[in-house]
């Protein structure tokens, strides 16, 4: 693994970093008080390429490389973990299992859309009473002649009221994940409600609702893959899912880094600046490791995707440490701000209670445990 950033994805990373702190860091702590996001960003996220990293051109991305789409979602993560769940729910949760299960015609309508910010979409997996279990859901979809009727519920969707377009898993089978099959539904179709969930602890400014499906009919032609393949097709997504999450948790951990840097050196206590005190440079130690170990991790697994190899079990381990290492870079930042740390004056209450969800989310640390001890002996802990 090559460990040197080219020209191009050190100029993206520039070009990133610099739209983000103009376009988003002066306006993220507004749109986490008022829980939402200005809609407006989308289509300039798509400018830059956003939406399109890693998508081939004749689908309207801008290809690209996993290296670089991990520098993206770091950048989004540093900015705001509400604009980056965004991109990587849209581009990479729906985007991406378009792209490698898709029909020609679903890639050109859906996916190109996608790729260039016109459209968003969203990833419905998770119901009221389904969580890690995923292979255990219980939406439906039945088939009646040439469509197919879907009818249950799902929960925490992100982009889930913005989305033109989701993901729907539902049961056209007997139990288990063989069962499960893959539907693209356009969110304007009869019976497909939406009720948008309010006070989260953190990622305040993402959209993120219940989704209720009564009687969806949809053409037979808008599954994505085959009939039975959609636990696959998910799998598939949260693996890819994983290393885009763990970057952007080390977009988080280096937010909380500069921060504590800045301020240990304007703040004084004692007669001196809080950066002479040796327990906060411990504490910036930490971080600052942290934020290497888990970038170097997240890089590896996205050079063995672009390389088409093995890379599901160190997706996990990026994910795993990536992800539990932002909270103990936010929680230590706010130890370093003091009482300052527990307002909204600065960010790092902010990027604590983001970062909490990460170790939630597209698969808990927990089963990412599993997920790599099965890999270490060979043994699955699964039911």
């Amino acid at each position: 693994m090559d460990l040197t950033l080219t020209d191009e994805q050190l100029s993206f990373q520039k070009l990133a970093r610099e739209f983000l702190d103009r376009e988003v860091v002066p306006h993220r702590m507004e749109w986490d008080r008022a829980e939402s996001v200005d809609p407006a960003i989308v289509p300039k996220l798509a400018e830059l390429g956003f939406f399109g990293l890693t998508i081939p051109e004749e689908y309207g991305g801008v290809a690209g490389d996993y290296i670089t789409y991990c520098l993206g979602m770091e950048e989004l993560g540093r900015a705001d973990s509400s604009v980056r769940g965004i991109v990587s729910v849209s581009m990479g949760l729906v985007g991406k299992p378009i792209l490698g299960f898709g029909t020609e015609e679903q890639k050109q309508d859906w996916l190109r859309r996608i790729a260039t910010g016109t459209a968003t979409g969203c990833f419905a997996l998770t119901e009221p009473d389904i969580g890690s279990d995923a292979s255990n859901l219980t939406t439906k979809a039945v088939r009646q002649g040439d469509e197919y009727v879907i009818d249950g519920q799902k929960i925490f969707i992100t982009n889930g009221t913005w989305a033109d377009v989701c993901v729907v898993f539902a049961r056209t089978g007997g139990p288990g994940p063989k069962g499960i099959s893959a539907f693209l539904v356009p969110t304007d179709t009869p019976g497909f409600e939406r009720r948008e969930i309010k006070g989260k602890l953190g990622l305040r400014g993402q959209a993120t609702c219940e989704i209720f499906l009564t009687g969806v009919r949809v053409p037979a032609s808008a599954m994505l893959g085959q009939e039975g393949q959609g636990f696959k097709i998910a799998m598939y997504s949260l693996d890819r899912g994983r290393v885009s999450m763990a970057a952007g948790c080390v977009g988080i951990i280096c937010g909380c880094l500069d921060a504590v840097v800045a301020y240990s050196k304007e703040r004084h206590q004692f007669g001196r600046p809080l950066a002479s005190f040796q327990m906060i440079q411990d504490m910036i130690a930490e971080m600052s490791v942290d934020a290497d170990a888990a970038r170097l991790l997240a890089w590896r697994a996205a050079d063995l995707l672009q390389r088409g190899e093995p890379f599901g079990v160190e997706a996990s381990k990026a994910k795993y440490f990536a992800s539990e290492a932002a909270v103990r870079a936010s929680n230590l930042a706010i130890q370093a701000f003091g009482g300052y740390g527990y307002i909204d004056e600065y960010p790092v209450a902010k990027f604590m209670r983001d970062a909490r969800v990460t170790t939630l989310y597209e698969g808990t640390s927990q089963i990412q445990k599993l997920l790599i001890g099965r890999a270490e002996t060979g043994v699955s802990a699964f039911v």
